[in-house]
């Protein structure tokens, strides 16, 4: 996946994940940045952020397609953090953000996707997942809870349910977001250092912790399985917060300009209308 620094390929080029690519994470350098650079990437952020909001204001407008994002990684990788500067660009008039947690006992009588589909956003809006249908063949696999017969044949299903949002008009961005067990330590550290944001720190985040190697066998299958034609994952370097918020505004960007998003004409005839 990786090219020379310096190269002029684009970031959505550099970072997806093909389909049928067999993914190993110890390949991947949590810490590359594709030859950006720090001290240019506020004012470069800025402009992909100011993109992504003339973008989202003509898709609201126009309500021809949805688009959807998925955010995956492990814990402290960075999804709360990419939604906060990143997402941010979007009016949330036409943005939700779906925390998927536990499964409820409403949502437990129903298939796995059942909680997932009713969140998936409508045309004109952009519908953010943090967490995802994914944990469906994830945390149940690394904690057992359910048959491998039963997680292994959520692949296919998942793909099938994809493709069937994008067949109705949605289009569908995963970023995977990666990071290093010395990163996940340091960040776990002070979270429980800081008064601000010991609320967020669990003694379960650090068993979950212990289970690294089981989450990164789950991880690499799931990426190679699920990076489809249509909707294909990017694996993010998220080590530099700086160049991970880049990376996914970036891709964002090029993901929303290829739909084209045009504000509609008026419905009536509107010339030579003054206001009094």
């Amino acid at each position: 996946m990786a090219t020379p620094k310096g190269t002029s390929r684009r970031l959505r080029d550099e970072l997806r994940v093909e389909p049928g690519m067999v993914v190993k994470l110890d390949r991947f350098d949590p810490s590359e940045t594709y030859g950006r650079d720090k001290a240019t990437s506020g004012d470069e952020l800025l402009s992909d952020l100011a993109r992504l909001s003339a973008l989202q204001d003509r898709m609201w407008a126009q309500a021809a397609t949805a688009v959807l994002v998925v955010l995956q990684g492990i814990d402290t990788s960075g999804k709360d953090g990419t939604i906060r500067h990143v997402m941010s660009a979007f009016n949330p008039q036409g943005c939700s953000v779906t925390n998927f947690k536990v499964p409820n006992d409403v949502e437990k009588s129903h298939d796995y996707l059942w909680r997932v589909h009713l969140r998936a956003p409508a045309k004109g809006e952009i519908g953010i997942f943090n967490r995802s249908h994914y944990e469906d063949v994830l945390v149940v696999r690394v904690h057992g809870l359910v048959p491998k017969r039963v997680w292994s044949a959520r692949f296919e299903q998942i793909n099938a349910w994809e493709r069937t949002l994008t067949d109705a008009g949605t289009t569908i961005v995963k970023f995977f977001l990666v990071i290093d067990r010395d990163e996940q330590r340091a960040r776990l550290q002070a979270r429980l250092d800081d008064p601000n944001k010991r609320w967020k720190f669990r003694t379960g985040d650090i068993d979950e912790r212990a289970l690294w190697t089981s989450y990164t066998r789950a991880f690499e299958e799931c990426l190679s399985r699920t990076s489809t034609a249509w909707a294909p994952w990017y694996v993010i370097p998220a080590n530099r917060k700086w160049f991970r918020n880049l990376a996914v505004a970036q891709i964002l960007g090029d993901v929303l300009a290829d739909l084209h998003p045009r504000y509609p004409k008026p419905t009536e005839d509107l010339t030579g209308i003054v206001i009094p």
